[in-house]
């Protein structure tokens, strides 16, 4: 049975916070008295005709978006969701997701964001942890039917009492969704906007190590980030259009292709599978300004560039999330997009946006770090076993700042493992601060092989590897040895073409790289590409399987 876990005190601000931390970020402004409802209410009435989104089919300004919201929104209310409720919402990147989210936001319920390609036993999982009573999906999309997944999973999970169908046919008991769109709410229906501070959408990582976990946003540090993105680091108006590839069910589509938009009464477009001819198409087109994706998609699009032969002249930011920048794929992108210029950030579903480089920073700050603290009013701390570490040493990366979350819905003792007693969120990333206080990230706490009591980070055997002419993208990772207790194992996906050998790899480290014999791979793996999650994360769990011959 999926069923209901028991539930506990919903978190608040003052569980994560203390009065003075709360006080401060109420007096600089990094949290307000608003919410996205009140927001899109803004545009809606100073701008109504200006478009808001738009995903290849469907094209929708301000004013038609609140409307549909507000009759989502009261529809939804009819059919028992309360505020505070949860409601998952698994679409592609299409204008329904936007639509449903603000819909949920003016209700006041929790928005439980689902990425396309997750299945049952994933969906399952955040269905039972989070205990929503209603789901918006569609039908079939990639030869899938999530509707069909739905209605088994209802039959699981009785709370789950409400389907909202998409792009696809509904059911007896369930509502197409331009059905539930069309209600009118009557005057004060919907009541006032929900309080900025109470859980608005719970994110669940994308389990790369792990259990998925639900972390609970408030509006206040979802908008945060978005607010704070839009305006320090994008620089973006009312003119510019975002152009969002990455999946807005999760943490970087959320923010950066809904939130930062909104923020400014900007124009967000979806693209609801990523190919790169069709990305380029779609930013020649609609005259795209800026995105946010995983490093990967940059590499794809700079492959795909010169046949498409695209006008790409619209596009002057490009942030970049999940791997480093190397200087060369940012020069090659400021040949390729000639007006446009290659940023980094380092962050996760936990904290959004931490570290990044900012307008103004020279491409060897691009290229060789993941940024300064991303927004006025974070903080980044270097911690090792004993206390602080200083420039140049390694330390894992903890944050303190607005944007954080309350914590892990349901899983008091995984937050209590995460946020320490100062209210410091232990990130489990390890990192290393130049001089000037600028952050290379350089790989996770359990992210190290042990070799022969050794601690060996795969990181930096990854970018030492990355630099061998002959390698395209590389992943190391652990496997057993019962000498040593572990050695490395290199995961390679070769340049088209080229096939290295174990030998190659290992005499460009020892004699191109000079590195040390015991950081050298002792075995070597070639594959056609990385087994990656959504949103562009490297499957580690999934490699170490491979290391170890089980896959």
């Amino acid at each position: 049975m999926v069923g209901v876990e028991t539930d506990t005190a919903t978190p608040t601000v003052y569980d994560r916070y203390d009065t003075e931390s709360i006080k401060k970020f109420r007096e600089n402004g990094w949290w307000q008295d608003s919410s996205a409802a009140a927001l899109l209410d803004r545009w809606a009435d100073t701008t109504p005709t200006r478009r808001f989104v738009s995903d290849g089919t469907t094209e929708l300004d301000y004013a038609t978006v609140r409307e549909r919201a507000h009759g989502l929104a009261a529809t939804l209310a009819h059919r028992g969701v309360r505020p505070g409720d949860r409601v998952a919402v698994q679409l592609p990147n299409w204008a329904e997701f936007v639509i449903s989210y603000l819909a949920l936001a003016r209700l006041g319920a929790v928005t439980v964001p689902i990425m396309a390609v997750y299945r049952h036993a994933e969906i399952a999982h955040v269905l039972r942890n989070s205990g929503a009573v209603a789901a918006i999906t569609t039908g079939t999309f990639r030869g899938f039917d999530h509707a069909a997944m739905f209605r088994a999973l209802q039959v699981e999970a009785p709370a789950l009492r409400t389907l909202v169908i998409a792009r696809g046919e509904a059911a007896p008991g369930e509502l197409t969704f331009a059905e539930a769109t069309a209600t009118v709410p009557g005057p004060d229906e919907l009541g006032p906007h929900s309080d900025p501070d109470t859980p608005h959408v719970i994110v669940y990582t994308s389990g790369t190590e792990s259990t998925a976990k639900g972390c609970v946003h408030t509006w206040n540090t979802l908008d945060f980030s978005g607010r704070g993105l839009a305006h320090n680091v994008f620089q973006l108006t009312a003119e510019d259009v975002m152009f969002m590839p990455s999946p807005v069910a999760h943490a970087t589509g959320l923010v950066v292709g809904v939130l930062v938009p909104l923020a400014v009464g900007a124009e967000t477009h979806l693209l609801d599978v990523w190919e790169p001819n069709e990305g380029l198409r779609r930013i020649e087109k609609y005259r795209t300004t800026a995105t946010a994706t995983a490093t990967p998609f940059v590499r794809m699009a700079l492959d795909a560039a010169p046949e498409a032969k695209r006008d790409l002249s619209s596009m002057r930011f490009w942030l970049c999330a999940g791997a480093p920048i190397p200087e060369t794929l940012a020069l090659e992108f400021e040949r390729t997009f000639t007006n446009g210029v290659l940023m980094p950030l380092y962050g996760c579903s936990e904290l959004m946006a931490a570290t990044c480089c900012h307008p103004g920073d020279p491409i060897e700050r691009r290229a060789g770090s993941d940024g300064s603290p991303a927004l006025d009013g974070i903080r980044i701390r270097l911690v090792g076993p004993d206390g602080e570490v200083g420039p140049g040493e390694e330390g894992e990366i903890t944050y303190s700042g607005p944007g954080a979350i309350l914590g892990y819905w349901r899983e008091p003792e995984r937050t209590a493992a995460t946020i320490d007693s100062g209210g410091w969120h232990h990130t489990g990333d390890l990192g290393r601060f130049d001089a000037d206080g600028y952050l290379r990230v350089t790989g996770r706490l359990k992210d190290i092989i042990i070799r022969g009591g050794t601690n060996i980070s795969a990181a930096e055997i990854e970018g030492y590897i990355l630099a061998h002419p002959d390698v395209s993208q590389v992943a190391v990772v652990a496997y057993p040895d019962e000498r040593l207790g572990e050695k490395a194992c290199a995961i390679v996906v070769p340049v088209k073409g080229a096939a290295p050998t174990l030998k190659d790899i290992t005499d460009f480290l020892r004699l191109e790289r000079r590195i040390v014999t015991q950081k050298l791979p002792e075995r070597l793996v070639l594959v056609d590409e990385l087994p990656m999650t959504a949103t562009g994360k490297v499957q580690k769990f999934r490699l170490r399987e491979l290391a170890r011959g089980e896959s």
